[in-house]
């Protein structure tokens, strides 16, 4: 094991591993906020009030 950190330095490693991990999140938080399932921001009822309102009809 200790020939690996030989190869590489510690300090970067460490950064490079912290920054994909920060990028992974961020990545699978949108994911989840982009489906009507798992979006904690505007419900799950979002998506059906948004079709609902455009189907009414207009106003004379």
């Amino acid at each position: 094991m200790w020939r690996i950190w030989q190869l590489f330095d510690p300090r970067r490693v460490l950064i490079a591993l912290s920054t994909f991990l920060f990028v992974l999140a961020l990545l699978i938080h949108f994911i989840l906020l982009s489906t009507d399932r798992f979006n904690w921001l505007n419900g799950p009822h979002a998506a059906a009030a948004s079709t609902h309102e455009s189907a009414m009809p207009a106003a004379k």
